[in-house]
């Protein structure tokens, strides 16, 4: 079974490598044994019970609080080619009824349940009348009164599970001390249950912890690295997020608020321009992100203490779920706590012992001096013994904070001096970066021996040091015309005669003036940004088109793979990560041609070192499960003949495998295919019945050697389909 897992994981998500546990939770889960299964926030839980529901014969119950998150999943489960369904009080009457006739006609697998839902009696009936094999509960902390977020409701799922004692029981969530792992499986009553684990270390989270002292001026230096990217800004009160949403929205930044302030219908907007990409933040309060499944959030902004470390770490595991780095800024201030302990002192009894724990734990993370890891995993149960993580505050400051940009100083001013110090700080950063605008090649500027020279640092960081620039009177700018001009002081530096030194962000807040976090890897470093922007066009259109979300289609981390490899063809595109045969189909002739032409306008060719091995990897007793698919589908032989462009008998021998592993087929093709009378075939059925249909040299020999290796392949093939061997 744990080999039919791993063949769905590729051709349906896209993904070639389960990540750690997740293989070892999803066997457990098809033995049918309970699982409690803990995984940070983009860990890959989600997978853990879609798999298996598709592996089942029954139906596949999935109870969740967030009725966001269960619109979010099923319309990535369809993208996927996964029948799944939710019940909510989200549908109309009309819809309601439509997916209930569905269900009764099994037309899904999974179904999505909010508790409440689930306690209505017409809703037990109805599941009382269906086969169940697997009962699931995410977000199972909800359960415990030690979790940070407990629900008296979700108590009475315990005695709802009794219902469906043949269904294998899987609770799920990020956030569990040992302390609500236990709590968990005894309210459950999970006795014979295995637990698995993973680590709560988010590799890719850049942690940030920052003194707020001029809070707006802070948020505001920290976007202005980060156009166009999607990123929330978390606040403590509703009127803070007003604030906030008016300031940012006033400096000309795409941004919605969200809270429960606001009509339920403008929360549902905010929300869903959030995740379509129409706005590029979100300021809220604690209400808004529970169910919020979009990959490519890259930062998330505390711009008050959170009440504790489950909630932070719960909002933090927002960001960067598709595996690129994201950056969590923390402002802390004294007052913040002082709010915090105002609300605990109103508590009494165990709830007020909780609450105190809770922010003692939060502020010694945030107090303290080594690598933030190691309080935050630590409060989890799990031991982090590395030393320095390189991805926080602490670990990445250096010992001294100034840092030497003289070279870059001189490449930045002597751009300004070969363009007659007539441009501003935007075109100087295209230049040096090479850009192919339209406003460089008109003004000759591409032919500038500075054209090109400073490819090493991105836009935003050339930017940035504009700012240091003036701000310590090397540069100033043209009041009428916003042009850049260089000082005497600035003369002196482009001489040799000075040495720029400085931070390039004097607030702290951003990862690019400091020492660079350690996990991005090659392919997200050199990514080719303007292909990668003519893709996200295009999803983005295409997502409208079908009124779903763009990262439904592809996250960025698929996009920036394809910006990078150069994918030419349909077998390098589907070894490209989470494309996966359904969406090869779906939208491979929206993005092959489109980086065709790219490549082919550029001169640029396929990316063929890496790219081959993960070709290989995708292929290797890949290609006969694709053949089988498209067999199945319909095709014939002779049109997979063509369409993989071989012999028939190569076709024959790659269904063979595909019946070998398990897989079954529709016998009807076979038969079409064969030129055999049904005479003639019946003989030859007959003749495999007596010696067996493994071996063709028996059947052959047998026939008295009348019926030719050919029609016997293929005959073969009708048999073993037909007689489910």
């Amino acid at each position: 079974m744990i080999q039919k897992a791993k063949e769905i994981l590729q051709k349906t998500f896209g993904y070639n490598e389960f990540r750690p546990l997740q293989g070892d939770a999803i066997e457990n889960i098809l033995n049918k044994r309970d699982s409690l299964v803990i995984m940070p926030t983009g860990g890959g839980k989600s997978l853990c019970y879609q798999i298996p529901a598709m592996l089942f014969n029954g139906l596949t119950v999935v109870v969740s609080p967030l009725i966001s998150l269960m619109k979010d999943q099923v319309e990535q489960l369809e993208e996927f080619g996964v029948p799944a369904l939710y019940l909510n009080s989200t549908l109309t009457p009309e819809q309601y009824r439509q997916n209930v006739n569905r269900l009764r006609a099994g037309e899904a697998k999974l179904l999505y349940l909010a508790p409440e839902t689930l306690m209505m009696e017409p809703t037990r009936q109805l599941l009382s009348e269906l086969t169940l094999d697997c009962f699931t509960i995410d977000e199972a902390h909800c359960i415990s009164e030690w979790g940070h977020d407990f629900r008296p409701e979700y108590r009475q799922l315990a005695q709802v599970r009794k219902d469906f004692s043949d269904a294998v029981c899987v609770a799920l969530t990020a956030t569990a001390t040992p302390r609500v792992r236990d709590d968990i499986q005894q309210i459950l009553e999970m006795k014979d249950s295995d637990r698995f684990v993973a680590s709560f270390d988010r590799k890719n989270l850049v942690l940030r912890v920052v003194d707020k002292e001029n809070p707006l001026d802070q948020i505001l230096d920290f976007l202005y690295t980060r156009p166009k990217q999607s990123g929330i800004i978390y606040c403590f009160s509703r009127r803070q997020v007003d604030e906030l949403y008016s300031d940012l929205k006033h400096e000309g930044h795409s941004v919605l608020p969200y809270h429960a302030g606001l009509m339920e219908g403008e929360r549902t907007r905010n929300q869903e321009a959030f995740i379509r990409d129409d706005v590029n933040i979100i300021v809220a309060t604690i209400a808004f992100g529970m169910g919020i499944n979009k990959p490519d959030v890259r930062y998330v902004i505390h711009h008050d203490m959170p009440q504790n470390i489950e909630s932070y770490y719960q909002q933090i595991g927002r960001a960067g779920r598709d595996g690129i780095n994201a950056d969590c800024m923390l402002l802390y201030s004294y007052s913040d706590k002082q709010k915090i302990q105002y609300f605990i002192n109103q508590k009494e009894g165990t709830e007020k012992e909780v609450a105190e724990k809770h922010l003692d734990a939060l502020l010694n993370y945030l107090d303290y001096g080594k690598c933030r890891r190691k309080p935050l995993i630590n409060y989890f149960g799990e031991e982090y013994d590395k030393k320095d993580c390189g991805m926080c505050d602490n670990c990445l400051r250096q010992k001294d904070d100034l840092q030497d940009f003289t070279v870059q100083a001189q490449k930045y001013m002597s751009c300004i001096a070969r363009t007659e110090q007539l441009y501003g700080a935007y075109h100087i950063a295209d230049i040096l970066r090479g850009s192919e605008a339209k406003k460089i090649k008109q003004n000759g500027h591409d032919k500038l021996s500075t054209y090109g020279i400073g490819i090493e640092w991105s836009k935003n960081q050339w930017i940035q040091l504009s700012r240091l620039l003036i701000r310590n009177g090397y540069l100033e700018k043209d009041q009428n015309h916003g042009s850049l001009l260089i000082t005497d002081q600035g003369k002196e530096v482009l001489k040799g005669n000075e040495r720029v030194m400085g931070v390039l962000d004097r607030t702290k807040t951003t990862a690019d003036g400091e020492a660079r976090p350690r996990t991005s890897s090659d392919v997200e470093k050199k990514y080719n940004e303007h292909l990668f922007e003519e893709l996200r066009k295009k999803r983005k259109e295409l997502a409208d088109e079908r009124d779903i979300p763009p990262y439904v289609i592809f996250p960025d981390t698929t996009l920036i793979e394809m910006s990078y490899y150069y994918p030419m063809n349909e077998d390098s595109l589907i070894a490209i990560y989470g494309v996966g045969s359904s969406k090869l189909k779906k939208y491979g002739d929206d993005f092959l041609p489109m980086i065709r032409e790219f490549c082919k306008k550029n001169n640029l060719e396929e990316r063929t070192r890496g790219l081959d091995k993960k070709v290989s990897k995708h292929s290797s007793g890949k290609k006969h499960h694709r053949v089988g698919e498209e067999y199945n589908s319909g095709k014939t032989i002779d049109h997979l003949a063509e369409q993989f462009g071989v012999k028939k008998v190569t076709i024959l021998s790659n269904l063979k495998k595909y019946l070998d592993e398990g897989y079954s087929l529709e016998p009807g093709g076979f038969l079409d295919a064969s030129s055999l009378s049904e005479r003639k075939k019946d003989e030859v059925f007959a003749s495999m019945e007596k010696v067996g249909p493994e071996l063709l040299k028996p059947i052959y020999e047998e026939l008295d050697k009348t019926v030719d290796y050919n029609e016997l392949r293929i005959l073969q093939l009708a048999y073993m389909a037909q007689n489910g061997e």
